[in-house]
């Protein structure tokens, strides 16, 4: 087998994306991930459509999560591929994309509108939570049940017993995507839940933050007020809304 990885520029961009790992919020990343883990993925999505006339941040909708209750939250670390015959070196590819993870990061795969084969499995899935990957965003996945006792987050698309050498292959990574009419560029925010993934730009991922947990509190004080009887139009003449 030959082991070129055929130059390493083609596989990552690390002028941009490897060294975003070390890349401060204005707080730490496991307390923006906690904080975003509260909040659900209408809530974010509100805030960009009004806040910053943002229409194009969710992921295509088939992306659903491997288990209903799984959320993910992290900084995209992106993936192109696609169905491809070759594979010469392209277990090293692999290994070397799993190397570049890094903590905190949610594995975005662009995957070519690929529809039958696994990209995903048990033993890469124990390799990226080993450096501490929050979750990925994939087509195909195959070891469902190693990966539902894992407990490791995965928003995908189908299941696939089929193995991805010699049928598809990752190109490079670390470079922006695009996820239906999306754009990830490596790190963005991610966020995911039962109702499917989003994708915060990173230079307002915290601004986000605070405006989507404004949304919580007043939604915490509607629900109070349905629950006291009110009249759903006395609710909204109270600065309610639904």
């Amino acid at each position: 087998m030959i082991t070129n990885l055929h130059h390493t520029e083609t596989l990552a961009d690390n002028g941009n994306g490897l060294a975003l790992a070390n890349s401060p919020f204005p707080i730490p990343v496991a307390e923006m991930r906690e904080r975003y883990l509260r909040l659900y993925t209408g809530a974010v999505n509100d805030v960009l459509r009004f806040n910053y006339n943002m229409h194009a941040t969710s992921l295509p909708p088939e992306f659903a999560p491997l288990r209903e209750s799984m959320k993910m939250a992290g900084i995209a670390f992106t993936v192109k591929g696609g169905p491809d015959i070759t594979t010469d070196g392209e277990f090293e590819m692999r290994a070397q994309m799993l190397e570049d993870l890094h903590p905190d990061s949610v594995v975005v795969w662009d995957c070519t509108g690929d529809t039958v084969t696994s990209q995903w499995g048990e033993v890469m899935t124990m390799a990226a939570m080993r450096i501490g990957c929050r979750g990925a965003v994939i087509n195909g996945i195959r070891d469902t049940q190693a990966i539902l006792e894992l407990g490791f987050p995965v928003f995908h698309k189908y299941k696939a017993n089929t193995g991805m050498l010699g049928r598809f292959r990752m190109h490079h990574y670390q470079k922006p995507v695009l996820m239906g009419e999306v754009t990830v560029k490596p790190g963005d925010w991610v966020f995911g839940d039962i109702d499917g993934v989003i994708s915060i730009p990173q230079n307002i991922a915290y601004d986000v933050l605070i405006a989507a947990e404004k949304i919580m509190h007043k939604e915490d004080e509607i629900r109070e007020m349905v629950e006291s009887g009110m009249k759903p139009t006395d609710v909204v003449k109270n600065g309610g809304y639904f």
